[in-house]
C-alpha cells in the first residue's frame, strides 16, 4: 500500500480522495511532472521545479506550494514508500469550485489541488529495452498548439501509443507539416555520423528536462548538435536514432515505420549518450 500526498496530508493511496469538481478532471485544466529516482535520489529535480513553475505562470495558475517543501514532499515519498529506483508523478490542477464552469475560480476561494504518489520501478537505469532498442510508427501530430505546456492533456499521446502497439511497434512518432516534432510522451532525435538532430525549441514540443541534459553532455563529449526539423524519410535514412524522457533516459530506436536503422540494433551514439546521462545524473542526483 503506498502512500500518496494529497494537498499537505501523507495518505495510504485507497483513503486518497479528490472532489469530483476538480478542474483537472473536468477540463484537464493541471500540468504534472515525473521526476526518476536512481538509487534513492532524485534525478534533475531543479529542472522539472523550474519547468512546473514556467507551466503554471503560462496558464496563470497560482503556486500552491515552494520549492523547498516540494522538494522535501519527494524526499518523504522516496523514504515511506522505499523508492530505489522509479518514479514521482506530480500534478497540480486549479482546484475544486463549487460547481463546474468554464471561467477561472477565483484563487482566493478555490486553492489549487496537489496530489504526488510513488511508482516503484526496479530495474529502471539497466533497462532490457535500452540493448535492443525500440520500434516506433508516424501518426498525425493532432494536439493542441501549446505543447510546451506540460499539462494533463494526454488523451491523443495516449492513442497514439495505442496506434504503436496495434501496428506492433512500441511508440510513436508524431508528424506536423511534413515533419516529425516528438513521440508521444518523449523528444526524439536522429544521428547522422556524429551529429545529433532534434527539433527546436518552441510551442510545438515540450522543453524536455532529460532533452537539455543530453544535449548538454553530447556537446561535452564533443558531439555536433543541429536543432531543427526532420522528416520521417530523413530519419529512416539517419545512422541512428533515439528517444529521451525522465522515465527512459536515453532510448534507442531502431526501426521506424518498418524500416530497420543500420543493422536494427542499437547504435553506438545512443549507447554512449545513455552511459554518459546515467553516470553524470547518479552524480548530480540529490
Amino acid at each position: 500500500m503506498r502512500t500518496v500526498y494529497v494537498n499537505g496530508d501523507y495518505l495510504p493511496e485507497n483513503e486518497a480522495k479528490v472532489s469530483i469538481f476538480d478542474r483537472g478532471f473536468l477540463m484537464a485544466d493541471g500540468v504534472y511532472e515525473v521526476t526518476s529516482v536512481i538509487d534513492g535520489k532524485l534525478i534533475d529535480f531543479d529542472g522539472h521545479a523550474k519547468r512546473l513553475e514556467r507551466s503554471l505562470n503560462e496558464l496563470n495558475m497560482p503556486h500552491p506550494i515552494s520549492m523547498d517543501d516540494l522538494l522535501k514532499v519527494h524526499r518523504e515519498l522516496v523514504r515511506i514508500n522505499e523508492i530505489e529506483e522509479g518514479m514521482i508523478y506530480l500534478q497540480i490542477t486549479r482546484g475544486a469550485p463549487d460547481d463546474r464552469d468554464f471561467v477561472f475560480p477565483d484563487p482566493e476561494t478555490t486553492p489549487c489541488t496537489i496530489v504526488l504518489f510513488t511508482q516503484n520501478k526496479p530495474g529502471l537505469a539497466d533497462s532490457p529495452a535500452a540493448k535492443k532498442g525500440m520500434k516506433v510508427i508516424s501518426i498525425e501530430d493532432q494536439r493542441w498548439g501549446r505543447r510546451d505546456i506540460k499539462t494533463v492533456q494526454l488523451l491523443y499521446p495516449s492513442m497514439g501509443k495505442m496506434m504503436a502497439k496495434a501496428a506492433g511497434a512500441d511508440d510513436a512518432w508524431m508528424v506536423e507539416d511534413g515533419a516529425v516534432t516528438e513521440g508521444t510522451s518523449n523528444n526524439a532525435y536522429i544521428v547522422r555520423g556524429n551529429t545529433i538532430i532534434t527539433r527546436q525549441l518552441s510551442n510545438d514540443i515540450l522543453h524536455g528536462i532529460t532533452r537539455a541534459a543530453v544535449l548538454r553532455f553530447a556537446k561535452e563529449a564533443q558531439m555536433t548538435v543541429e536543432e531543427r526539423a526532420f522528416t520521417i524519410e530523413e530519419a529512416q535514412g539517419a545512422d541512428e536514432a533515439f528517444i529521451t524522457s525522465a522515465s527512459t533516459f536515453v532510448m534507442p530506436v531502431v526501426e521506424i515505420d518498418g524500416a530497420a536503422l543500420g543493422d536494427g540494433t542499437p547504435g553506438p551514439v545512443s549507447a554512449r549518450l545513455r552511459e554518459i546521462y546515467l553516470d553524470e545524473s547518479r552524480k548530480a542526483a540529490i
